[in-house]
């Protein structure tokens, strides 16, 4: 078949269709990726076309704040996601795939593949998009509301509305039925069962495939690997969530591993933290990233923003998790962790503390049992596979 995949959004949004595409190829697909530009994820050996938009620039200029994304709607969040909007079209009506996969954000997605007259896969890295009663949509709400959690999945899917004339455009330059899209012929969501219970009230057209992870040999420095062989540490990195004050949340995550009797291997990321140099020593290494798959087998716990990329890597690895979220579906990972067994309470960016992190990490040892039990039960899953199983079934 020939495969289009299209994404938006992080690091995080990108891994996972850079993980099917290589598992398509190997199994003699063809497949086009298209991404934004500079995701930090390897895309050597794959057909890649760029939307023409950086996510991660965006990420240091303002941040992942609301209130920043919100001021800079009409300059900066508007243009990106018409570019975003236009350029996967274009692509996918350039490239005339078979089958069209596309990430919630890519919201022409539906558009092309009704004007090529192909299935439309919608890829659900988080459950945003599909209603049910089970939980509410991921970045919505932070509680459960019973019946009324299908309510807030129409929030969540509202991008439509605020992008029509955009949508409008796609419609006049590629064509199509001139009618409302057909829904999806399949929805995957790349999340391991071990996290998630598939909801009852699911439609038999959405698939829980288990993670799409890039795997292979992940190598870490001289100076991580001398580290991690000195004995018990902590993982503690945010990623890019560049957002308040890094160095004084610095000041707490590493108080709080000190105050647990571990060393710290810090990731400052994109601005997630920022070690101060009174804060170092020979307790403290400091890097800008690592390879999660070579440090957190290793790890005693990880603290960190609770994505699900970072959440599928710590559990696979059969380490506990201890959640700081700040937005997005951070939350909703964290209720799910801890509803499971597999991690003690979140602990909020904004009430987090050396105080608060100490005794989260003290409690980790209670659910190490819990945890190594779900990184057996994922040693089976095979995500891409599964996937790639349900595509071959819409020729």
């Amino acid at each position: 078949m020939r495969l289009f995949l299209a994404t938006a959004g992080s690091r995080g949004d990108v891994e996972p269709f850079v993980a099917l595409a290589k598992r398509a190829l190997r199994a003699g697909h063809e497949v086009r990726l298209v991404v934004p530009d500079h995701s930090g994820v390897d895309l050597h050996g794959l057909d890649v076309v760029s939307l023409g938009v950086d996510y991660t620039a965006l990420i240091e200029q303002q941040g992942v704040s609301v209130v920043a994304a919100l001021r800079s709607y009409r300059s900066v969040i508007k243009p990106l996601m018409r570019a975003v909007i236009i350029e996967s079209a274009r692509a996918a009506w350039d490239y005339q795939p078979d089958v069209l996969l596309a990430h919630p954000k890519i919201l022409s997605a539906p558009l092309a593949a009704d004007a090529l007259s192909i299935p439309y896969v919608q890829v659900e890295i988080v459950p945003v998009v599909t209603p049910t009663r089970a939980f509410p949509a991921a970045g919505t709400v932070n509680r459960d509301l019973g019946r009324f959690n299908t309510l807030t999945y129409r929030l969540a899917s509202g991008g439509e509305r605020m992008f029509r004339r955009d949508l409008k455009d796609v419609s006049s330059m590629i064509g199509g039925s001139g009618g409302e899209p057909a829904p999806p012929a399949a929805t995957l969501m790349p999340i391991s069962p071990a996290l998630l219970d598939r909801p009852h009230d699911w439609d038999s057209t959405v698939h829980l495939t288990g993670p799409w992870r890039v795997g292979g040999s992940e190598t870490v420095s001289a100076e991580v690997s001398e580290f991690m062989a000195g004995g018990d540490f902590v993982y503690a990195g945010f990623g890019s969530m560049a957002s308040g004050d890094p160095a004084a949340r610095a000041r707490e995550v590493i108080g709080g591993i000190r105050g647990a009797g571990a060393r710290a291997l810090i990731a400052e990321g994109l601005g997630g933290l920022q070690v101060p140099p009174e804060l170092r020593g020979e307790d403290v290494l400091v890097t800008g990233s690592v390879a999660h798959d070579a440090v957190l087998p290793n790890a005693r716990a990880a603290v960190h923003h609770g994505g699900i990329g970072t959440v599928h890597a710590a559990t696979a690895a059969g380490v506990v998790s201890v959640l700081v979220p700040f937005i997005g579906d951070q939350p909703f990972w964290g209720a799910r962790l801890r509803e499971r067994g597999l991690a003690p309470a979140p602990v909020p960016q904004r009430k987090l503390t050396a105080h608060r992190l100490s005794r989260a990490l003290v409690e980790t040892e209670e659910f190490r049992p819990a945890v190594q039990a779900a990184a057996r039960a994922m040693e089976s899953e095979d995500g891409p596979g599964t996937a790639l199983q349900v595509l071959e079934t819409l020729r």
